[in-house]
């Protein structure tokens, strides 16, 4: 069963949000015009907007990424966090970071695209918005921002075993709006607030003017005393409703390789048994029957890293990190 934490808080944002339909009290606001098709205010200042991105193949610490537009999209693996360092910078899509945000770098993925980002060892999920590059260092699928990484409840390790999922349909929109030179910032939030799917006919805002004070009945409100989140820069952040996921057990792999024939794996295991034991794991995939060489289950990321290394070293660039 799918749990959601401030399911009041998210109908209180809603509420705030469709009532200030002006857009004065949002420094990012999207309106959702009908069933298909989002709608950005004209209004809005498309200065730090962001483009929609994919980018060429690109070679770090000798292997090949190759960008490409991708709407179904699942994988595993190791998260890391990115944050102070960056804060302010550009993204590889052209906005500015900002640590407080939904954000997440990924090497492949279009930017912008949206991603739910599960942990696997906690189940904590929360949905983050693709605009930057990277990873760049071995062993990790996605860098998510400080925000993100304290909702999934791993800025403390600095790391986590997580799943990732590409929402295809609200990617694809995202991807639409972008392409129109109109701002993603915030659909982000939106989501998280509306159980994973965009609400429809309301206003949603990453970012509110801090403080937010209004008279309602001849008294002053102050909406952020009510809306859980975190004022950072003159902004009010709300904070999204973090989903809890059903998880299994999961354990780390490294694999050095994987082969469509069964001796190919077997001397290539027996080449890295120095290094550390590697066996040979037959999976079938999309029909096709291939031979997986790795090394594991290991118990910590950091002995990965190191296992990983070694391996790479050794002449196989190719190396993964794999969960499962």
């Amino acid at each position: 069963m799918i749990k959601t934490a401030r399911p009041f808080a998210a109908l209180t944002l809603l509420l705030l949000l469709s009532s200030c339909a002006e857009a004065e009290l949002a420094s990012h606001v999207i309106k959702t015009g009908g069933a298909h098709q989002p709608v950005a205010p004209s209004s809005y200042n498309t200065a730090n907007a962001g483009n929609f991105k994919i980018g060429k193949p690109y070679k770090v610490d000798g292997k090949w990424y190759y960008p490409k537009e991708q709407y179904e999209m699942t994988e595993t693996g190791i998260a890391s966090w990115y944050g102070p360092g960056f804060q302010g910078k550009k993204t590889a899509s052209g906005e500015t970071f900002d640590t407080g945000e939904l954000t997440a770098a990924h090497r492949t993925l279009q930017m912008p695209s949206l991603v739910r980002v599960t942990n696997l060892d906690n189940g904590k999920s929360v949905i983050v918005r693709v605009n930057d590059r990277g990873p760049f260092k071995r062993g990790r699928v996605i860098d998510v921002s400080q925000k993100a990484a304290e909702l999934l409840g791993f800025k403390n390790n600095g790391t986590a075993k997580v799943k990732l999922e590409v929402l295809k349909e609200e990617s694809m929109r995202l991807a639409q709006i972008a392409k129109s030179g109109q701002t993603t910032k915030g659909m982000e939030v939106a989501l998280n607030q509306g159980g994973g799917r965009f609400p429809m006919g309301t206003y949603q805002s990453a970012a509110l003017e801090a403080p937010i004070n209004r008279e309602v009945g001849g008294q002053s409100q102050d909406y952020t005393s009510v809306i859980p989140g975190h004022s950072r820069n003159g902004a009010f952040y709300p904070d999204p409703v973090v989903t809890e996921m059903p998880v299994t057990r999961t354990s780390i792999f490294v694999q050095a390789g994987s082969f469509t024939q069964q001796d190919n794996a077997y001397k290539l295991s027996q080449q890295l048994s120095s290094l550390s034991n590697a066996g040979v794991y037959p999976a079938t995939i999309n029909g096709q029957q291939f031979y997986r060489v790795r090394i594991g289950p290991l118990m910590r990321v950091e002995e990965a890293d190191e296992i990983l290394s070694r391996v790479v070293n050794a002449g196989h660039p190719e190396a993964i990190i794999v969960v499962e």
